[in-house]
């Protein structure tokens, strides 16, 4: 499994419940927070000032193979 930018945030917490981490890592208060249900990968790195690149490959690195 890998996560694209197109992703919404809630799926991904729900389907990789481990990748949460990831988001507090970045200081990404996403979790619990009812935009997640409609905001992407993309849309959330933009609303933080997150580099995109830097957190979908954080994101990617925690998937177990």
């Amino acid at each position: 499994m890998s996560f694209r930018s197109d992703d919404l945030v809630d799926d991904i917490m729900h389907s990789a419940p481990h990748t949460i981490r990831v988001f507090l890592a970045f200081r990404m208060a996403c979790v619990g927070c009812p935009i997640a249900t409609f905001h992407t990968v993309d849309d959330a790195c933009r609303e933080h000032g997150i580099d995109r690149d830097k957190f979908l490959a954080a994101l990617n690195v925690c998937v177990p193979a």
